[in-house]
């Protein structure tokens, strides 16, 4: 029995649907901002804050590995409802929130782990949806591409352990563009029409692999066209690529380069 963790975006869906394929027994924790597998069998919704609810079911399912699929918002921590096991873990999650995204993924993952209660991969069971090393479209970077791809890939890896980068705009070997909390989407708005610039997308500097892993697909491709980007960059087997085939097509057809590194 695993127990799913679901959030927001396309891949906690893809996650259960390659579940329910494997014939795996399962339940859901729905975390998801709308409530979007209410009609699922054996979902539960509950709150973050009631931790000590959240273990006991998990026990009572007879599961002790668990995993984490899709985005699960930073919840306003003045509103939560906590059990006795949230007030003693929230002290330490509120501490980690202050240093971003990366720390609170730790702390929790520490909780489950105190509750012998293991974290698995959120690509455990679709190893596919990660891309291999290479050129994956028919455009190919420049050789100024390249140097401005390196520069920012050097810079990603001097950034703080816990900030919120999780993503970079490079253009002539300068940074223009970094994303911050608000997450990488809301980074691009900041770029004119026609940036020309190329998006570095890495996980967070030893960010935990298991959870959280930098995503594309279709809407990126068409974000990146949007604001006039000319190519994408990914971590091989660090990454998770949404419709493969559908989002190189559209890359290729509107000539953005698509490269794994």
């Amino acid at each position: 029995m695993i127990g799913l963790f679901l959030g927001d975006t396309d891949f906690s869906k893809i996650v259960l649907k390659k579940i329910k394929k494997l014939k795996k027994k399962y339940f859901i924790i729905d975390f998801s901002s709308k409530n979007d597998f209410a009609k699922e069998k054996k979902s539960y919704r509950i709150s973050i804050g009631k931790f000590g609810k959240i273990i006991d079911l998990i026990k009572q399912q007879k599961s002790n590995k668990v995993l984490f699929a899709g985005k699960i918002a930073k919840p306003k921590f003045s509103t939560l409802r906590l059990d006795l096991k949230g007030i003693y873990y929230m002290p330490s999650i509120i501490k980690a929130a202050k240093l971003g995204d990366a720390a609170i993924i730790k702390v929790i993952i520490e909780i489950l782990k105190n509750e012998k209660i293991d974290v698995i991969s959120s690509i455990h069971f679709n190893p596919e949806l990660t891309g291999k090393k290479g050129l994956h479209t028919k455009i190919k970077p420049s050789r100024a591409d390249i140097k401005s791809i390196n520069r920012g890939i050097k810079y990603l890896a001097k950034t703080n352990s816990y900030d919120h980068i999780q993503a970079i705009v490079v253009r002539d070997n300068k940074i223009i563009a970094k994303e911050d909390n608000k997450g990488t989407k809301k980074m691009m708005t900041k770029l004119k029409s026609n940036s020309g610039g190329i998006l570095i997308k890495f996980p967070k500097k030893k960010q935990d692999l298991r959870m959280d892993l930098p995503t594309i697909g279709i809407q990126t491709i068409k974000d990146c066209k949007k604001y006039g980007l000319k190519g994408i960059v990914l971590k091989s087997k660090k990454n998770i690529f949404l419709d493969r085939s559908k989002s190189i097509e559209l890359a290729d057809k509107n000539k953005i380069f698509i490269l794994i590194k």
